[in-house]
């Protein structure tokens, strides 16, 4: 988000008290951006192809109803991978039209209810597929229904991410012996089968390496519907998996810029001829969140100082056990959240939880940072507040929305998302109602 906009609601979370001695930790999203990085999306692919496109938001970004409603109000669908982000979805009342079922476990009882909603429907496997086959029958479906290849085109900078491998568990593998015959009979053999789907991987994804997938799927397309003699497969879903940029506040790559090297090297794809689905997540949200923590004490070992707040590994879980590829910029501000000043320090920025590694950043020059403090991880607004790690049952932190008021922090208001979690509520969520269960034969 731009800084200024970014200061301007630190300073007004810490004067409205929303960071606070009682509430050390708080999560923010700025309105605005969100709203900004919706409307790119849809001006970037608005701009190669006249056919319709859905752009379906990966639910697992940002599980919160809140945002999902924000997001429909941007003209953004819902992907989803569970029959819980289904039913929040729906709660935010995205309709079953704007909506796709993507998930490499799907249980029968999901099929049927995606069958029964008129949910896009995305088959995995030849097992999923057969399951399908039972429940459509000779009946009429209502569903889009597709089948979710991998190109197998290799793996990016994060292994964990990358789902175009050989032996990535999503999808039927199209280059393994015999597979591409499959695909190409099973459609024929389906009438109802009018979609390909495919999704390379996320952070730490080339575009490059996006596009070259994109382009085999869409061969795979244009395979079926000559064998078909007519365009049976008139949509293709391309996932998301738009890398973000975590060293800096530039917006990179963007959606345009995507956008225009999938005009460049897979022109047939734009032509008007096929629908496309788009499934971004991180993208979308990751410049829009900021997680502020107060530093409860500044200590210093070995000579080098370490500012120990609330936020750690509860929060930022994958920047904790996997720093090198998930670094977090960390930004300095004092106790009543004005940005702070001074010589940069090498210094530890440390989490409460009770393990040496539990760091959001490690050797980070910032201003020296006092008891008291406050400090912004940036970049956060997907994947770090909202799937929360239980460690220490620390609890989840507050989100509030926010949007800029016209010139100082008094004038920025802030919404509610979801509440910061209760003693009581962690107390439930493990057992608190039975404590005597296992004392009993």
């Amino acid at each position: 988000m731009p800084f200024d906009r970014r200061d301007q609601a630190v300073r007004a979370a810490v004067e409205q008290g929303l960071v606070s001695e009682e509430q050390p930790v708080a999560a923010l999203l700025d309105v605005t951006g969100i709203r900004a990085s919706a409307a790119a999306l849809r001006a970037a692919f608005a701009a190669v192809t006249d056919a319709p496109v859905l752009h379906a938001f990966a639910v697992k970004a940002a599980p919160l109803v809140p945002v999902l409603a924000l997001l429909r109000d941007e003209d953004i669908g819902a992907e989803v991978a569970s029959p819980g982000e289904l039913a929040l979805a729906r709660t935010a009342g995205i309709r079953p039209d704007r909506t796709v079922l993507d998930s490499p476990a799907k249980t029968p009882a999901e099929l049927r209810e995606a069958l029964e909603l008129g949910i896009a429907l995305n088959a995995d496997n030849p097992q999923e597929l057969a399951r399908i086959d039972a429940l459509v029958g000779t009946s009429t479906v209502r569903s889009p229904l597709g089948l979710r290849v991998n190109p197998q085109v290799g793996g990016g900078a994060i292994g964990a991410l990358s789902t175009a491998t050989a032996t990535s568990k999503f999808g039927v593998a199209l280059r393994d012996e015999g597979a591409r015959d499959w695909v190409v009979r099973a459609c024929l053999d389906r009438p109802w089968l009018t979609r390909l789907h495919t999704h390379s991987g996320s952070q730490g994804m080339p575009l490059a390496l996006m596009t070259r997938a994109i382009g085999a799927v869409y061969e795979l397309a244009e395979e079926i519907n000559t064998a078909a003699g007519q365009q049976q497969i008139d949509t293709i879903d391309i996932g998301g998996g738009l890398p973000v940029n975590f060293s800096s506040d530039e917006q990179t790559p963007t959606f345009a810029e995507y956008a225009r090297l999938l005009k460049e090297q897979v022109p047939g794809l734009l032509d008007g001829r096929y629908g496309l689905v788009t499934e971004f997540g991180r993208s979308l949200l990751a410049k829009h969140g900021t997680v502020l923590a107060r530093v409860e004490y500044a200590k210093t070992a070995g000579g080098r100082p370490i500012a120990v707040t609330h936020a750690g590994v509860q929060i930022a879980t994958r920047t904790v056990y996997d720093p090198a590829s998930w670094p977090l910029r960390i930004a300095a501000y004092d106790s009543k959240g004005r940005p702070k000043s001074g010589a940069s320090v090498v210094q530890d920025i440390a989490g409460p939880a009770c393990f040496a590694g539990d760091l959001l950043a490690e050797a980070r020059p910032l201003p020296l940072l006092e008891q008291g403090d406050v400090i912004a991880a940036l970049d956060t607004g997907a994947y770090y507040f909202s799937n929360h790690y239980g460690y220490n049952s620390l609890p989840r932190p507050g989100i509030y929305g926010f949007t800029k008021g016209p010139d100082d922090a008094a004038a920025t208001r802030f919404a509610t998302v979801r509440a910061a979690q209760s003693l009581e509520e962690i107390v439930a969520e493990s057992g608190g109602a039975q404590p005597d269960a296992l004392l009993t034969p």
